[in-house]
C-alpha cells in the first residue's frame, strides 16, 4: 500500500481571476488552476492507495492574510469542507483538521472535528497562520492534541511569502515540541527543507516524530543530498510519501524518488540505497501514526 500523507483539499477562493495559477512561486513552470476542482484532486493522487487530506484555517475571524491569499477560511468552513470530501471518498481519504492556536475556541473546534466531523489529525502551519509555535497557545493545541492522540502535520521550512516568519517555520522548534510532548506523533513536512540536516536530527532524538518528503524533487539535488543525509544519520525509516498536491502529483513524486540518484550517475557519489526508497514509498505511514 501507498500512502500520500500531504494532500491539500480542492477550494474555492472567490472573487479570483478565473485565469489565476498556483505553483508560481512554489513551482515555477508547472501552473496549475487555483481553483482546482474534486475531480483534479483525485485524478492528482491516483498513484496511491491513501492519502491524508486537509486545509488550513485562517486567523481568527477569517481574513485574508496579506502573505498568503488563499488562506480566508475559517476552521469551522475549512474543516466542513474537509469531512465532507472524505465522506464522499472514505476508501481513500483520512481527513485532517486545521485550527488557528490563536483563535479562543480552538479547542472546542478541535472537539467538534474530532467528535462530530470524524476528522483523525491536524494540520498546522505556523509561517503561514502567523503564530509561535513555541507559544502558550499553540502548547494548548499539542495538548489536546496528545489527549486525543491525534498526530499534528506542521508546515517546516523555507516559503517564497514575503511576510511568513522563516524562523517559525524551522524545525529545531520541533525538539522542544517533542519534549514537552513525548507522546504526540509529529511530522514535519518538507523534511524542514533547506534545513534538512536539521530535521534529521530531530527525527532521530523524538520516537514520535516523522518527517515528510513532499516538494523535495522539485530541487533534484537538494532531493539527493536530502535522502543521503537521512542514510547517513540513520533515519530513511522514519520519512514518510508525501506529494503536497497541488504542488506535485503522487506519481510524479514516486517516480522521482525512483529516480533520485539520476544527479550523480557516472560519479563516485555514493547512491541512495534503492531498497530504502521503495520501502519509503510503500511505508505503512497509517500505522506509524495510529491511523491504521
Amino acid at each position: 500500500m501507498i500512502v500520500d500523507v500531504h494532500t491539500h483539499a480542492p477550494h474555492p477562493i472567490p472573487d479570483l481571476d478565473p485565469n489565476a495559477d498556483i505553483n508560481v512561486m512554489m513551482r515555477p513552470g508547472h501552473a496549475r488552476p487555483a481553483n482546482y476542482t474534486e475531480d483534479d484532486y483525485l485524478a492528482g493522487i491516483a498513484g496511491v492507495d491513501k492519502a491524508l487530506v486537509f486545509n488550513i484555517a485562517a486567523h481568527p475571524g477569517g481574513q485574508r492574510e496579506p502573505y498568503l491569499e488563499h488562506l480566508i477560511y475559517s476552521a469551522h468552513d475549512v474543516n466542513d469542507d474537509v469531512a465532507a470530501l472524505v465522506r464522499a471518498h472514505p476508501d481513500k481519504l483520512i481527513g485532517f483538521m486545521s485550527v488557528h492556536p490563536l483563535d479562543p475556541k480552538a479547542a472546542d473546534e478541535i472537539d467538534r472535528a474530532y467528535y462530530d466531523l470524524g476528522l483523525r489529525g491536524i494540520k498546522l502551519a505556523p509561517n503561514y497562520q502567523n503564530f509561535d509555535p513555541l507559544g502558550e497557545e499553540a502548547f494548548r493545541v499539542y495538548r489536546r492534541a496528545q489527549e486525543l492522540g491525534l498526530p499534528i502535520l506542521f508546515h517546516q521550512g523555507t516559503s517564497p511569502m514575503r511576510f511568513g516568519d522563516l524562523d517559525w517555520a524551522h524545525p529545531r522548534h520541533m525538539d522542544r515540541v517533542a519534549t514537552a510532548f513525548p507522546d504526540l506523533k509529529i511530522v514535519m513536512a518538507h523534511m524542514g527543507h533547506p534545513w534538512q540536516v536539521d530535521c534529521a536530527v530531530v527525527i532521530r532524538k523524538h520516537p514520535n516524530v516523522y518527517a515528510d518528503i513532499s516538494g523535495l524533487f522539485i530541487r533534484p539535488w537538494s532531493q539527493y543530498n536530502a535522502l543521503r543525509l537521512a542514510t547517513e544519520w540513520g533515519v530513511m525509516h522514519k520519512l514518510l510519501f508525501a506529494s503536497d498536491y497541488p504542488v506535485a502529483t503522487s506519481q510524479e513524486t514516486i517516480d522521482a524518488c525512483r529516480s533520485v540518484n539520476d544527479v550523480v550517475e557516472g560519479t563516485r557519489l555514493p547512491r541512495v540505497p534503492e531498497d530504502a526508497i521503495e520501502a519509503l514509498i510503500h511505508r505503512d505511514s497509517l500505522d506509524l501514526l495510529g491511523l491504521g
